[in-house]
């Protein structure tokens, strides 16, 4: 199989993530991609496979050399986005993109414009694995698993290439930010890794959000309408009093680089009780901590003007950035930084406005930062990867593999 033909098996099975069940994997779909996964790397001839109930699956390609080298790993994620439906996804390949617009489905009208994502004519001339409109595409992160996949082949299949130990990893449910949470680093067993999980050719990262979660319940009393003066408490107009006390500026849809922000992700209510849910994000840590005071604060104002038990906050941490566990060793992004260079990939370093499995396996003593799998638009129906873009990725893999046992 090539690279491209193991995409395009990968994508066609459904791995979408449902944050919703509180089990792991999140959805027994995932668990078939696995079992078929699983299947593919033993008659690759790779060893110490291993599936858990929770559907981590793990291998090793043995080193073909005989000093000693760090053990270092290469994850990617099984699932896709709950953003958008991964079922029967139809993918085609548009051969030698001309930089026009992609009609992905014509009955309901749906183009991949150039107009609307000028990164499309970054890839003039190459081929475009784009979806059929309907459904996500998959190559978050089914291109990274394929990526993997091909380069331990292509290792095996080299063994003129003089390499350490390397240990691969397939998780579920990134999507909904529990990739990490199952995944046993001491069986994993590697000095560092990285994950194939960004987006542009170039891409390598290894600063992400802080993040949490906040959700502030409003309690309103409900009388009725016709004899409610000086009675009544509306509590929609309470949890929009608060949306209004946040800062407008402070949104995602006005931030960009290493801004931070406060999204307002879900607002479910009545007259009687009315919930608001928001995401925090911030690269810098003692802004985050900043942005959560002042939610506590605000909340605060609120009671103190409408009445204690008016308004509560549950807030709780997500994730961190990693960068406070990557800075230390970083010689692991030198070296993902000079592979890059030796196959011709401009290396670009840039903060992930984000999360990745990565930033939680490097609080659990696993350094891991990101580097590019090569799609883009993730998450919906204007996704696409560009051929060349996985190509280059699995170059890096085996690059970086070549380097480490080089040292």
């Amino acid at each position: 199989m090539t690279l491209v033909d193991r995409f395009l098996k990968y994508v066609s099975f459904d791995t979408q993530s449902d944050e919703s069940t509180g089990l792991t994997p999140s959805t027994p779909k995932q668990m078939i991609f696995a079992e078929y996964l699983k299947k593919e790397l033993e008659s690759l001839g790779l060893e110490d496979i291993t599936l858990d109930e929770h559907g981590y699956l793990f291998a090793t390609l043995p080193a073909n050399i005989d000093k000693e080298v760090p053990t270092i790993g290469f994850i990617a994620h099984m699932d896709t986005s709950p953003d958008m439906t991964g079922k029967d996804v139809t993918p085609r390949i548009v051969e030698k993109y001309d930089g026009s617009d992609i009609v992905l489905c014509a009955e309901e009208k749906v183009v991949l414009s150039p107009s609307q994502f000028p990164e499309l004519l970054d890839h003039k001339g190459e081929d475009l694995i784009v979806t059929n409109g309907k459904t996500l595409l998959g190559a978050d992160d089914k291109a990274g698993i394929a990526e993997i996949v091909s380069a331990m082949v292509y290792l095996k299949e080299h063994p003129e290439i003089k390499h350490g130990k390397i240990r691969i990893g397939f998780n579920p449910d990134e999507e909904i930010g529990e990739g990490a949470h199952k995944f046993d680093v001491e069986k994993f067993g590697c000095e560092w890794g990285y994950t194939m999980d960004g987006g542009e050719v170039g891409e390598l990262e290894f600063e992400n959000f802080n993040a949490a979660a906040a959700k502030i319940t409003f309690k309103g009393r409900n009388v009725h309408p016709g004899y409610a003066k000086n009675k009544m408490i509306n509590s929609i107009y309470l949890a929009n009093q608060f949306i209004t006390l946040l800062p407008s500026q402070e949104r995602p849809e006005h931030t960009t680089g290493y801004e931070g922000f406060y999204h307002l992700i879900g607002i479910q209510g009545d007259v009687e009780q009315s919930t608001v849910s928001y995401i925090i994000r911030d690269h810098d840590r003692a802004k985050f901590e900043n942005r959560k005071k002042e939610m506590e604060r605000l909340v605060a104002q609120m009671n103190a003007e409408h009445g204690a038990g008016t308004a509560t906050l549950e807030l709780r941490d997500q994730y961190y950035n990693m960068r406070e566990k990557i800075e230390p060793v970083m010689h692991i992004i030198d070296t993902a930084f000079a592979a890059m260079e030796a196959v011709g990939v401009k290396p670009n370093v840039k903060p992930i406005r984000g999360g990745t499995d990565g930033a939680q396996l490097s609080f659990k003593g696993l350094p891991c930062p990101n580097i590019f799998a090569g799609g883009l638009n993730f998450h919906g129906r204007y996704e696409f990867v560009p051929i060349q873009n996985m190509e280059k990725a699995m170059k890096v893999i085996v690059k970086i593999a070549e380097l480490v046992a080089s040292k």
